[in-house]
Formats: structure tokens, sequence, C-alpha cells
């Protein structure tokens, strides 16, 4: 009776757990099983994983901060209008002038702008953006530690918008250079500066993009102007301007510069110059007071797939040559229209502004390896390069104040100055660019007897007085034949 009795009871068991196993996966369908492949042997070609960097800026910022400093630019209003001299105000005085004539205008109030600037050398040298200082009449530094100083103007390279300004001090900190052709997208960066007057300021990002054209300079400046920043997402405003990009390690890796935004305030872009265009300008600035350029003498454009296709490359590639200038150092090293230049010294270029940022290392009188495609073949020359006068010397920079200021001048001698009554000048012969004939109604055969209150006495001292000024300049001489003196300020 208990066997049997078991029997049945093992049986109902069984019989129940059929069922309810039937039942499970009647109402629960088993999910099916996923398999993970192995992603070892799978790698993108020409990639070299590096160091994952971790999202803590500390040491970055402690490094930069002490290197960046608050500019203050201060511009004295003045009319940039021709004015006569009266030879009775200048016996008789003010007083006398102000009865016949009425009091002088009031002076406008001096107008502030303000930017960044970074230390590169223990003795006070101060790179920065040349828009921040250009017309300055007086410049003056905060450093982190809050010190003031003010600083004088050693150079200024408006194709690249830098600036080289210097305070007179020593064992200050300063930053060490990074070499930008190393920065990678998607690295993460600092940018340190004075936004808004927010001294010591660090927002952090990654860079976007490298080799980026925005157009910014090129109004200004024209063909000659150097537009290869690296564009960053890392928040960058008005008075940040010539403060330092850094990497992890805290060395600069550029001067940021502009800003893309429909408001005049960051809205998800900034862009810099890049520290080896700098470190260079730095060193131009140090070294001869004016930027030193090597220049192919090509005007180029950037290869599209329409372009690769009808000069017969396989993909777009390399920067295309539509006209080689004649004299230039292309043209003698044998370049032609349609040649497509794909190295510079063995690096790759494949947009112009690669190009310009590779050309522009190098000074007048270097030789550069120019490796490029034509007519189906892939050939080499050596280019030696010249400057923007179609020679291979350094350029003077009396030279590039006479042609900014866009002046011809000639040497008056004794007898000259007798019989016009003056005891120093130099003679304006012609007047070629916008620069003076924006701000005066300066003529020619102009007598410049004094620059800024010091007498010229010939053309060199005319440039010399001009090759360290930023700001309001002061021009006094003579017309023949006219009774009065007359005076014209614009600014430099």
């Amino acid at each position: 009776m208990k066997i049997k009795t078991f029997i049945t009871l093992l049986i109902a068991s069984f019989a129940g757990a059929m069922l309810a196993i039937w039942g499970y996966k009647k109402f629960f369908p088993e999910k099916p099983t996923v398999h993970f492949i192995d992603p070892t042997p799978t790698k993108l070609a020409n990639f070299q994983p590096a160091v994952v960097q971790p999202a803590d800026f500390r040491y970055a910022a402690a490094i930069a901060t002490p290197c960046v400093v608050h500019i203050k630019s201060t511009y004295r209003s003045e009319a940039v209008t021709m004015r006569g001299r009266d030879p009775f105000r200048d016996f008789f005085g003010d007083d006398f002038f102000h009865f016949f004539y009425g009091p002088n205008p009031p002076q406008v109030q001096p107008k502030v702008s303000t930017g960044s600037g970074v230390i590169v050398s223990k003795d006070g040298y101060i790179v920065t953006n040349n828009h921040v200082v250009e017309n300055a009449d007086e410049i003056n530094v905060t450093l982190h530690n809050n010190k003031n100083f003010k600083a004088k103007m050693i150079g200024r390279d408006p194709d690249t918008d830098l600036a080289l300004i210097k305070i007179e001090t020593d064992d200050l900190p300063f930053i060490k250079f990074a070499d930008s052709d190393s920065v990678m997208v998607g690295e993460w960066v600092l940018a340190v500066g004075n936004p808004f007057n927010l001294s010591s300021t660090v927002t952090a990002g990654i860079v976007s993009a490298k080799a980026r054209n925005i157009n910014i300079l090129a109004r200004s400046n024209g063909s000659s102007a150097i537009e290869s920043f690296i564009q960053t997402d890392a928040a960058v405003n008005p008075g940040n301007s010539g403060g330092a990009l850094v990497n992890i390690s805290g060395n600069l890796i550029g001067i940021n510069t502009a800003i893309a935004s429909p408001t005049g305030s960051y809205a998800g872009y900034s862009f810099a110059v890049p520290s080896n265009i700098v470190k260079k300008v730095v060193f131009d600035l140090q070294k001869y007071g004016a930027t030193q350029r090597g220049f192919l003498g090509v005007q180029i454009r950037t290869v599209d797939d329409e372009l690769a296709q009808k000069v017969g490359l396989s993909k777009p590639m390399g920067v295309y040559i539509e006209t080689v200038n004649e004299g230039s150092a292309g043209k003698e090293a044998g370049l032609k229209p349609k040649d497509v230049i794909l190295k510079i010294n063995g690096v790759s270029v494949n947009s112009a502004p690669e190009l310009q940022e590779q050309v522009a290392r190098y000074r007048p009188g270097d030789k550069i390896t120019v490796d490029y495609y034509r007519d189906g073949k892939f050939e080499t020359t050596t280019v030696t390069l010249k400057n923007k006068y179609n020679t291979t010397s350094i350029v003077d920079n009396s030279k590039d104040i006479l042609d900014a200021l866009g002046l011809e001048l000639s040497e008056i001698s004794p007898a000259e100055k007798k019989q016009l009554g003056i005891e120093s000048g130099v003679k304006v012969t012609n007047i070629k660019s916008l620069k003076i004939k924006e701000f005066t109604d300066i003529l020619n055969v102009f007598f410049i007897t004094q620059v800024d209150d010091q007498p010229v006495q010939n053309i060199n001292d005319f440039v010399n007085i001009l090759k360290n000024k930023s700001g309001k300049v002061l021009l006094e001489g003579i017309y023949p034949g006219k009774p009065m003196s007359y005076l014209y300020a614009f600014r430099m």
C-alpha cells in the first residue's frame, strides 16, 4: 500500500513539473543569447592611441595662470585732421590766440580697452594680439600677483595679429612652448585669460579643428595674412584676446585671438594662433623689430574633388597653384601654374592655410623642399624663399615703416633748409597708400620738420622715432610759400 501510494505521488509530481515547465515556456519565452565579438583584432589604420587624459586640469592651471597677464591699453582721442599753426599764437601765446580765434575744443576723455598677454621670458617679454595694443598711447600690464608695470612696444605683426611688448623687471614666471604640430583634434586644452576684466580665468574644452581659416585677418591685411588657427570649444570672450591656450601639461599651444559669434560673446568656438608661428614671430620681433617672412610668390587654392579629377589626382590632396609671380622664389625654382603642392619639407599640406602656416615658419634666404604633382608625375624641387620685395635679404624695419605709412621721403640739403627757413626736415615726395590719406589731408612736397615734437634731420631720424611707436603720431612741417606751419595727426 505504501509503495503504491509512493509511485502515485511520484507520477503526480513529475506530471506537475512537466506542466510547470510547459507553462513557463508558454508564457515566458526564452530570450536569445547575446554573443560578444572579441574586439582585439580590430583597430583603426594609422591611429596610435594616446594615453588617456584625466579630466583634471589643476596642474595645467597652476602652471599657466601665473604666466598670463592683464593688459590695459589707453587711447587718447584727438581729431585726426589738418590744423594750421598760426605764428602769432607761437609768438604771443594761447591767450592772444584765444582772443581772436576762440578756445580750443574740449579734450575727449581717453578710451581704454583690455586684453590678455603671455609672459615668454623671465626678463619681461610678453606676447599678445596686435589688435589689443596696436593703437595704444599707453600700455599697462598687471601681473598675476597684482603688480603693475608700464610696457613698451617691441614690435607688431598684423599678418598674424601678434605683438611683442616688454616690461622692465626680472625673474618672472614664463610659459614653455609646446609643438603645435603635435596637437590632435579631440585633445583637452585650457584657455587662460581675463574675459570681461575677470582676471586669471581658466576655461576648458577640446581641440575642435586645426588649420582653420575664418577670413578675419585677410579683411584688413589681404593675401599676406596668415590664418591657420587652432579651433577649440573652450569658452573665450572679450578680454581673452592675447591669452594662452595650453595643453594638459600647461605648455603653450596657441594665443587666443578670435571667436565665431553673432553676438560678440562666446557662442561655441574660439580660435588661436598656433604656438609654432608664435615662437617664430616672437624671435623675429626681438631680433629684427619686424617679422621676417619667406614667400613662395604663388597664388593658391585648396584642391577639392572636382579639381582633383581635372588635374588627374586620385583624390583631393595638396594645394593648387593658380599663378606664379614673376621674379618670385617659386618661379626661380621651376614651379608653374596648375602644379599641385603636396608637401613642404616633408610635411603634407592639404589646404591653403596649412601651406601658409608651413612657409611662414621660414625666413628670406631659407631653403625648403617642395613636393608637387604635375602632369601625372610627382616631382621635388628646392626653393630659396624670398621676402615680399623678391629679394633674399632680411627686411629692414625702416622700409616696412615707410611702406606701412605709404610715404616716400627724400633728404633735403642745408641750402634748401636755409631757403625754407627751417633747421630740420625731410621732404614728402609721394603718398602712395591709404594709411596717411585716410586720416590726413597731407599733400606732396610737404617738409616734415618734427615728429612728436622731435626734430627730424634725415630719413633715419624719422624712422627711428616711429619704429617702436604705437598710437598717436604728430607730424609738423611746412609747405613752400605758405606762412604758417601745419600739424597732422594720425595713428600708427
